[in-house]
């Protein structure tokens, strides 16, 4: 029986080197291996050029650089979406988009086809962090395929790094990726330390160096992991899946919602300010008849009232499988100015890939495997 190799993207740094301890290697060999690995972002170890050529052999032969395999690729005709889907090592797929926009990080996003778009200032991967979703959203692919398993931290981490060197190989080294946003296929704190181990291997000098502020983790509203978010890693941006202003609706549209209602979500959200001093995003996904009433615009701008915070506006990406339609443009028009009006900081997001299903899950739904479905949700970690 082959043994399974080790992935070094599943190794912290302490980690690393009581691996090349354990083969009678010196400590300093595991800052040389991150190097190439994160930023140099080779994808064998022959590259691996100042290491001894014994290690490399026994680097080959016992580890390996992550185990995705793209099977399916989709880009939108205007270059803004590219969505990649996976196969993992077990036979499970997932997948991630890379979004191109042409602003400046938080600066109002400019309409697609604007002639400034091939400029591309902002390169923002949208990575997931379980097979499915727990949480059982109906208006989303990944929430009405169900759940299969949580993601290992080198997993999420490969989907960065398979996207820094597309990059690279495509002759855009010196316009590496700029944001990653930990809102794809799942809920990122419902394993809160598989998400930070990922999350520590990017944003650490010494392996990918992103900056914290360049990172954001969205949560359907898990109040144990927004309270560890704000003691642990408190630059780090949150995001928080609203979708609707009364608990009625959103313990239909979150289900989440009735474990943790609205009321005690909001109070976390206020200490999540009060203790970081961060501005809270809350994504709200517009649906024609369902949660785009003006008396519901006046309900979230009341919600959100004297908090930091800035509701991102969706026009829903429509699946397949569901009733739930996008709001009509004036309506959207309509419910942003309101929140506006009422002195709600919001931005109306400019929609990328459509035409590749590049709302959570879609595309994988397409392809039309069958998935497991769990009864239940997993206790948060």
């Amino acid at each position: 029986m082959t043994e399974t190799k080790i992935d070094l993207l599943e190794l912290n740094t302490p980690e690393l080197r009581d691996l090349l301890a354990s083969w009678h290697e010196p400590s300093y060999r595991a800052a040389q291996i991150q190097k190439w690995i994160y930023q140099d972002l080779v994808e064998d170890f022959g590259a691996m050029s100042n290491l001894p050529r014994s290690l490399r052999a026994k680097l080959n032969v016992n580890t390996c650089l992550g185990s995705l395999a793209p099977i399916l690729e989709r880009d939108s005709p205007n270059a803004f979406a590219r969505k990649i889907l996976f196969r993992l090592a077990d036979g499970q797929t997932l997948e991630t988009v890379l979004m191109l926009y042409a602003d400046a990080p938080d600066s109002p996003e400019l309409e697609e086809g604007n002639d400034a778009a091939h400029e591309f200032k902002r390169r923002t991967v949208c990575v997931s962090t379980q097979v499915g979703c727990p949480i059982g959203c109906p208006f989303c692919a990944t929430g009405q395929a169900g759940f299969v398993r949580n993601l290992s931290a080198g997993e999420i981490v490969e989907q960065v790094l398979y996207f820094a060197r597309e990059r690279k190989r495509n002759g855009y080294a010196e316009m590496p990726l700029t944001n990653i946003v930990i809102m794809g296929m799942g809920e990122p704190l419902m394993k809160f330390d598989i998400t930070w181990k990922a999350v520590e291997a990017l944003t650490d000098p010494a392996r990918f160096g992103l900056g914290a502020r360049r990172i954001t983790v969205s949560t359907s509203g898990l109040i144990p992991g927004i309270q560890r978010m704000a003691s642990t890693r408190p630059q780090i941006n949150l995001a928080v899946s609203l979708h609707a202003p009364d608990d009625e609706l959103r313990d239909h549209l979150v289900p989440i919602n009735r474990r943790y209602p609205l009321r005690n979500l909001m109070s976390a959200c206020r200490e999540y300010v009060e203790a970081t001093h961060r501005r809270i995003t809350f994504e709200y996904a517009l649906m024609d008849g369902i949660n785009d009433r003006p008396e519901q615009a006046r309900a979230v701008a009341q919600l959100l009232k004297g908090l930091l915070a800035h509701v991102n506006l969706i026009p829903l990406n429509p699946t397949a499988d569901s009733p739930y339609q996008r709001t009509p443009y004036a309506r959207v028009k309509a419910f942003e100015r309101i929140l506006r009006d009422a002195g709600i900081a919001t931005t109306l997001r400019v929609e990328k890939g459509i035409e590749i299903a590049a709302g959570c899950g879609q595309l994988r739904q397409q392809v039309g495997h069958d998935w497991s479905r769990a009864n239940s949700l997993p206790t948060a970690a």
